[in-house]
C-alpha cells in the first residue's frame, strides 16, 4: 500500500438519483485531504458506461482536466483493474490499484448491493453497508419485514406487485381502504430521494398515486399517513455504531417530497430537533436498532415519524447511502454531534478498512 491511499469515489449511476449522486461526489472529492488520499473518480453514466479519472470529472462533474485533487493519466494508462488478475499476466499496474472505494451512488444499481457485490469480488475495501444490508435497505418491504421481526414500531402498511395491480386494481384499492384507510403514502419499493412518492386522501388520488409509482418499480408499498413530525438520525460505525443527535425536517410543502428535499427554501432542518430529552434518547435508540436489524455497517441515515398527538415514534426507513454533500442532513447531524465533514470522511474510510480486515479473518487461507 502506498503512503497515500488510493481512494476511488464512485458516482453517477443509472437510477433516477443520478444528479443527487453527482452533487454528493463533488463534495466528497473536494473534502478528501490530498495529503492523505489520491482520489480516483469513477463515474457511471446514465446509460451504464464507466469513466475514470479526468474523463469522469469532465463528462459528469464538469471539473477542469488538471484538477490537482484527482488522479489523471494519459489515455493508454487509465485502466483500473477492479477484479484480481492472474499472477504473471503482466497486466497489473500497482499505481492503478485501489486501496478503498467510496461509493456515493444513490438508488438502484449502486445503493442496492450490486456495486457492493462487485467490490466484494474484487477484494476491495469499500465505505458503507455490505451486500445484504444494501439490498435490504433498498427494498422498503423487505426492510420493514426485518424491522417488524426486531419489534421496532412502524406505521401500518401493505405491498403488492405491479402485475397484480394491473390485473385487479379495484380489489387492491378496497383492501387498502379496509386495512389502512386514508390518507396514505404510496411509494415505489426500490427507490430513494422520494422519487415516485405521493400522498393520497381518497380513491381517485390513490389510483393516480399507484399508477405513478408503477412507473418506477414492479413492487409498490402503501403506508398509513399520520399527523406527524419528521425526525432523522445519522448512524456511524461497524459493530459498535453510534447515533447522532436527531434533527427535525420541516418541509414547506405538504410532505417531504423530492422538490422539498432538493429545492432551496422548500424545507428546513432544525438541529437538534426541538424535542425533550426522553424523545431524543428514544429516537437515537430506534435508529441504532434499525441499523443493527439489517446488519448495516459504516453509515446510514434513519428516518423516523413523531406522531403529534401521542408523541409515539415510528420507524420509517433506513438509507444506507444518504445524500452526502457537506450540507446534507447526514453530515450536518454529525457536525452538530461533534464530527466535522472532513473528519467524517476519514472515519468512514477507516471503518471500511477495519471491516475488510475483520472479514479477511474468516476467509480460508490462500
Amino acid at each position: 500500500m502506498s503512503e497515500k491511499l488510493n481512494v476511488a469515489v464512485i458516482f453517477g449511476g443509472q437510477s433516477g438519483e443520478h444528479e443527487v449522486s453527482l452533487a454528493s461526489a463533488a463534495s466528497v472529492i473536494e473534502a478528501l485531504n490530498p495529503a492523505k488520499y489520491n482520489v480516483i473518480p469513477i463515474g457511471i453514466t446514465k446509460s451504464g458506461g464507466w469513466l475514470t479519472s479526468g474523463d469522469a470529472m469532465k463528462r459528469l462533474l464538469a471539473a477542469p482536466e488538471d484538477d490537482p485533487k484527482t488522479t489523471t493519466k494519459p489515455a493508454e494508462e487509465k485502466e483500473l483493474y477492479l477484479l484480481p488478475l492472474e499472477k504473471g499476466s503482466g497486466k497489473a499496474n500497482p499505481s492503478n490499484t485501489l486501496d478503498v472505494a467510496f461509493p456515493v451512488l444513490h438508488g438502484p444499481y449502486g445503493e442496492d448491493g450490486t456495486v457492493q457485490g462487485l467490490l466484494e469480488l474484487a477484494g476491495i475495501p469499500y465505505v458503507g453497508a455490505g451486500v445484504l444490508a444494501s439490498s435490504v435497505g433498498m427494498d422498503k418491504e423487505k426492510m420493514k419485514t426485518l424491522f417488524a421481526h426486531r419489534g421496532l414500531p412502524q406505521v401500518n402498511y401493505t405491498s403488492f406487485l405491479r402485475k397484480h395491480w394491473e390485473a385487479d386494481a379495484i380489489k387492491i384499492v378496497e383492501n387498502i381502504e379496509e386495512e389502512i384507510g386514508y390518507p396514505v403514502f404510496v411509494k415505489p419499493c426500490n427507490l430513494g430521494s422520494s422519487v415516485g412518492i405521493s400522498k393520497a386522501k381518497g380513491r381517485r388520488e390513490l389510483k393516480q398515486s399507484v399508477n405513478l409509482a408503477c412507473g418506477y418499480d414492479r413492487k409498490i408499498i402503501v403506508e398509513e399517513g399520520l399527523e406527524c413530525r419528521e425526525v432523522e438520525c445519522s448512524v456511524l460505525g461497524n459493530d459498535e455504531p453510534q447515533a447522532s443527535l436527531a434533527g427535525e425536517i420541516v418541509p414547506k410543502r405538504e410532505f417531504y417530497d423530492y422538490e422539498a428535499k432538493y429545492t432551496e427554501g422548500l424545507s428546513e432542518i432544525i438541529i437538534p430537533a426541538p424535542i425533550d430529552q426522553t424523545l431524543m434518547t428514544r429516537a437515537r435508540k430506534i435508529a441504532l436498532e434499525a441499523f443493527k436489524a439489517i446488519d448495516c455497517c459504516g453509515m446510514a441515515r434513519v428516518d423516523l415519524f413523531l406522531e403529534k398527538d401521542s408523541k409515539n415514534i415510528y420507524l420509517n426507513e433506513i438509507n444506507t447511502i444518504p445524500g452526502f454533500t457537506s450540507t446534507s442532513v447526514y453530515a450536518r447531524l454529525w457536525e452538530a454531534t461533534g464530527i466535522g465533514y472532513p473528519q467524517l470522511l476519514e472515519r468512514l474510510i477507516e471503518l471500511a478498512l477495519e471491516r475488510h480486515q475483520e472479514k479477511k479473518r474468516s476467509l480460508p487461507p490462500a
